[in-house]
């Protein structure tokens, strides 16, 4: 029956080409927590669902099957799996390149806190972004998309037949560069607030040169991208939602 696992050499290559498309798709795709798992608990979350996909588990012939035919299956499906999860990974990688590019002038480049994903590090705003992703994440249900569009792609692509051409990659780096662009939206309002700032602080010190507003300019930035951020909090949920939009068309065309 197709629900029964029996051990044979086309048994057993099928499951390591799952095995490979699964372990590359979780290798880039940024679950919350996930570095801080022990590696073999991780190793085993790979093991225990490539094994409960089993029912769509391809047929492979192993008559014709040779040691050079399967490493070429191999290396697409680890290519495929990379690829989906990279799609993801930019996916959050947006909020927290927005967040990167407002850090500095903001005044916040001074200041840093642990990360708990990456065990680094990292300014307080990029934090924030990061931890922001982690939240949309589940409460986008990406996890449930991410898993089954894999479980899909068994279906519509099987172990072996997979052909990772140039098509696919222009696709990828399109999606980045949205992705980036999305970031960069989503910065510009407190861009703009600070250059503003900047220049009416500018503007005043001309006219009262008496004043020392070097010492205020720090605070006043500080505060203002703070009061920004919390009014356009909003809309890192609507830039999330943008780019999850457009992952799951990206994923449709790739896996078709």
């Amino acid at each position: 029956m197709g629900g029964e696992l029996s051990f044979g050499t086309g048994t057993l290559a099928a499951f390591l080409l799952v095995l490979f498309r699964l372990g590359g798709m979780l290798a880039f795709v940024p679950i919350p927590g996930s570095r801080m798992v022990a590696e073999p608990a991780r190793l085993l979350l790979v093991l225990s669902l490539s094994v409960a996909l089993h029912p769509i588990w391809p047929r492979v012939e192993t008559d014709a099957l040779s040691a050079g035919t399967f490493a070429v299956w191999a290396a697409g499906e680890s290519l495929l799996g990379v690829g989906v999860g990279a799609l993801v990974g930019m996916l959050s990688e947006c909020l927290v390149f927005g967040a990167q590019t407002v850090v500095m002038q903001a005044g916040f480049s001074y200041a840093s806190t642990f990360d708990p994903s990456s065990q680094a590090d990292s300014t307080v705003l990029q934090t924030t972004a990061q931890l922001a992703a982690n939240l949309l994440f589940f409460a986008g249900g990406v996890d449930r998309i991410v898993l089954r569009a894999f479980a899909r792609s068994l279906e519509v692509c099987p172990p072996g037949s997979v052909g990772v051409g140039w098509e696919s990659a222009a696709q990828l780096v399109r999606f980045g560069g949205e992705m980036l662009e999305l970031g960069v939206r989503l910065a510009l309002p407190v861009a703009g607030l600070l250059l503003l700032t900047d220049i009416t602080l500018a503007l005043v010190g001309r006219l009262q040169t008496q004043l020392q507003l070097l010492s205020l300019s720090f605070p006043v930035k500080m505060l203002g991208s703070l009061a920004a951020l919390a009014i356009m909090a909003p809309m890192m949920a609507w830039t999330y939602q943008t780019g999850l939009n457009r992952m799951t068309a990206v994923l449709s065309s790739i896996l078709r």
